[in-house]
C-alpha cells in the first residue's frame, strides 16, 4: 500500500514537471504540488486519505526494518554498516511520515506551500547564532543523499529491493531500466536542491532555498532547460513505475 502511494506521488511529480517544462506553471512540481493536484480531482479527498495512509504505512514499514538490523550494532564487524542502515531507515521513515501526515491534512482541507515553508525555515535559521553552519550541514547532507541516490542508479544497487525470484524473468530488464533512470533523475534533482540550499547559506538569499520545486524551476531556466526538465520528469515517472513494480515484488528480507 505504501509503495503504491509512493509510486503514484512520483508519477504525479513527473507529470507536474512536464507541465512546468511546457511553460504551464499551475502548481509546484514537488510532493505538495502532487498532493494539491490530487485534491483538485473528483474523489480527491478519498485519494488523499489513501495516499496519506499509504505513506504512513510505508513509514512504519521502514522504521520496522530497524528491528532487523539493530542487533548488528552489537557486532564490532558489522557495527558501522548496521548503524548506517538504521539511520537511513529512520530518516526515510521520517520523510514518509511527513508526506503521509501532509496528505491527511490536505484531505481535511488544510494546505501549505512546502517551498515557502522551507524559505521561512531557512531564513529563521540563518538569523540565529551558528545558523549558517546548520544550513551548510543540511545542504551537505542533501547533496550526499543525492549522490547516494545517483550511485544507486548507476550501479543498479536498488535491484536488491526487488524479490527477483518472484518476478518474471522477462520483467527484470524493464524493472532495472526504469529504476536506473528513476534513481539517476532523483539523484540529480536532490543534489541540485542541496546546492541551492548551500547557495542560500552563502549569499543569505533564501529565495534559492525552495526544495524540489526550486530545483525543477532552476533546471527549466537554463539553456535547453525544457528538454532537460523533460528528461528529469521522465526519470521521476520511471521511478514511479519502478516503485509500483517494487510494490508487486517487494524484498521480503531487507536484512539479508
Amino acid at each position: 500500500m505504501g509503495l503504491v502511494a509512493y509510486g503514484v506521488l512520483h508519477l504525479l511529480i513527473g507529470w507536474l514537471a512536464v507541465q512546468l517544462a511546457r511553460g504551464i506553471d499551475r502548481t509546484d512540481a514537488d510532493q505538495t504540488g502532487a498532493l494539491q493536484a490530487v485534491a483538485g480531482t473528483p474523489g480527491g479527498t478519498v485519494l488523499l486519505v489513501l495516499i496519506g495512509l499509504g505513506m504512513l504505512s510505508l513509514a512504519l514499514w521502514q522504521a520496522g526494518e530497524v528491528l532487523l538490523w539493530w542487533h548488528g550494532l552489537l557486532d564490532p564487524q558489522h557495527r558501522w554498516r548496521a548503524a548506517f542502515v538504521c539511520v537511513k531507515c529512520l530518516a526515510k521513515a521520517a520523510v514518509y511520515g511527513v508526506l503521509g501526515t501532509t496528505g491527511l491534512l490536505f484531505a481535511l482541507g488544510l494546505e501549505y506551500e512546502a517551498d515557502e515553508r522551507l524559505r521561512d525555515l531557512t531564513d529563521e535559521t540563518l538569523d540565529v547564532r551558528g545558523g549558517a553552519l546548520l544550513v551548510y550541514a543540511v545542504a551537505a547532507g542533501v547533496v550526499a543523499v543525492g549522490l547516494y541516490t545517483l550511485v544507486r542508479g548507476l550501479t543498479g544497487g536498488f535491484m536488491k529491493d526487488i524479490d527477483l525470484p518472484a518476478a518474471p524473468d522477462r520483467w527484470e530488464p524493464a524493472i532495472e531500466a526504469l529504476g536506473r533512470v528513476g534513481y539517476v533523475a532523483k539523484g540529480i534533482a536532490f543534489g541540485l536542491v542541496g546546492v541551492l540550499l548551500w547557495r542560500a547559506a552563502t549569499t543569505a538569499d533564501v529565495s534559492t532555498a525552495t526544495g524540489l520545486d526550486g530545483a525543477m524551476t532552476a533546471i527549466a531556466s537554463v539553456t535547453a532547460g525544457p528538454w532537460l526538465l523533460g528528461a528529469v520528469a521522465t526519470g521521476f515517472a520511471a521511478f514511479g513505475v519502478y516503485a509500483l513494480a517494487r510494490a508487486r515484488f517487494p524484498d521480503r528480507d531487507p536484512s539479508s
